[in-house]
């Protein structure tokens, strides 16, 4: 927690105290400053005593002292040193404590404050017994720590000035293998836009438009019995009228969830997602969603995963969730993993997906499916194909299939991707 925080948790606990003295005090008012109430009887004289008469020790009608706006006259009231309620709640706000998670051979230290919030903008050291201290060099309040053998560990948050640390240290078990089960506390690592160049972060290139050829789709198809008509959306769809979506014809749509940053790799809520999902679930439309990849490994695809889990826990799905793999403009972090890591990032997100009871699947153009994916790995989940001509040339069999993104709707300004599903419900 920087001072700003201190000083906002300080003037937080200043406030409550003068609202509950001034309510006192304007209570005491009512009651016995401004002369006999109506309907009562006198009091008797022996009743009558002044606070500095011995025989009622000081107390007049239950209170002590007659002047409780006394406090404001005092220039040490709401000085932290002096006043110990203020010198509490500074205590209180300046305490920290570790969250630890592992998810393979590795631990990720959170720093928070006593509301659960990371604190950032400190060089927080932690020492990790027989292997020396790690600092969190970024300042993000997360210090990550790699390639350890599993185990049984304890880690230590080493001291910083203004704040109190735990006085014993945490033992942790670090995993040995990836369990693809969610993160629980993955919530302290989402990031919104605000907290990124988004620019920079959010550099997806769809390899299927340049696969196109002149016998594209562009108009929104008519559903049959055997398959519905859908678009995918992102923030880059604006503000969509749901309503106007679906009585255009619309049977689905895929929304996005959000990214992991190309640069950086920070896990990213697209800025509309919860605008679209409220905004279709009011019209009835349903919906499943995506996240595009940059993972490098299992680890990172477990993180998008569990990402994606805390956003979508509030939401009702009948459509899979998807991710995304695909480039960024050839220098995203992911954008020359081999085939095999990328398909073990797909399976890793996939089976952690599945494991919390949703389905799972995988979009990706046909490009990309034959050369930088071994799809027959990913056989087990929902295939969506992007492929921008009147029929497929794709070979392998899917699930959904993207077959342009010019489409055009009521509701959405602009271009938007149209699909055709063959998950029919």
């Amino acid at each position: 927690m920087d001072s700003k925080l201190r000083r906002k948790a300080i003037l937080a606990s200043m406030g409550v105290i003068l609202l509950v003295s001034l309510l006192v005090l304007y209570n005491n008012q009512d009651t016995g400053g401004g002369g006999q109430p109506s309907g009562t009887t006198p009091p008797r004289a022996e009743e009558t005593q002044k606070p500095s008469d011995p025989g009622n020790n000081g107390v007049v009608n239950g209170q002590i002292g007659d002047d409780l706006s006394a406090f404001l006259k005092d220039d040490t009231f709401f000085d932290p040193e002096v006043n110990p309620i203020l010198e509490a709640a500074k205590d209180n706000a300046s305490r920290l404590s570790m969250v630890v998670t592992s998810v393979e051979k590795d631990l990720r230290i959170q720093i928070v404050d006593t509301e659960g919030e990371l604190v950032t903008g400190e060089s927080f050291f932690v020492k990790l017994d027989g292997l020396g201290e790690y600092k969190d060099l970024d300042k993000d309040g997360v210090i990550y720590i790699g390639d350890l053998t599993a185990g049984e560990y304890y880690v230590e948050l080493m001291p910083m000035e203004g704040y109190r640390v735990p006085a014993n240290e945490t033992k942790v078990r670090v995993k040995d293998k990836v369990e693809y089960v969610a993160i629980d506390d993955i919530s302290l690592l989402l990031l919104t836009e605000d907290d990124i160049n988004v620019a920079e972060e959010d550099t997806a290139v769809a390899d299927a438009v340049a696969d196109a050829d002149e016998t594209e789709i562009q108009k929104l198809q008519k559903s049959t019995a055997n398959s519905r008509v859908g678009i995918d959306v992102s923030k880059w769809n604006g503000d969509i009228d749901w309503d106007r979506v679906k009585n255009a014809g619309v049977e689905f749509a895929i929304i996005r969830a959000g990214y992991r940053g190309s640069t950086t790799g920070g896990l990213v809520e697209d800025s509309c997602f919860a605008a679209n999902m409220r905004g279709a679930a009011a019209s009835g439309m349903p919906v499943g969603v995506y996240f595009f990849t940059q993972a490098v490994n299992e680890v990172e695809a477990v993180e998008e995963a569990s990402a994606v889990l805390e956003l979508i826990r509030e939401y009702e799905l009948e459509y899979p969730v998807f991710i995304d793999t695909e480039g960024a403009g050839g220098n995203g972090r992911a954008d020359n993993l081999d085939p095999e890591t990328r398909t073990l990032v797909c399976e890793a997100f996939c089976r952690t997906i599945a494991n919390a009871g949703y389905t799972a699947g995988v979009y990706a153009s046909r490009n990309w499916y034959n050369n930088n994916l071994h799809t027959q790995k990913l056989e087990n989940y929902c295939i969506w194909l992007a492929e921008y001509r009147s029929a497929p040339l794709y070979q392998g069999y899917y699930h959904m299939w993207q077959y342009t993104s010019k489409g055009a709707v009521y509701g959405i300004a602009g271009n938007v991707d149209m699909n055709i599903s063959y998950l029919v419900h």
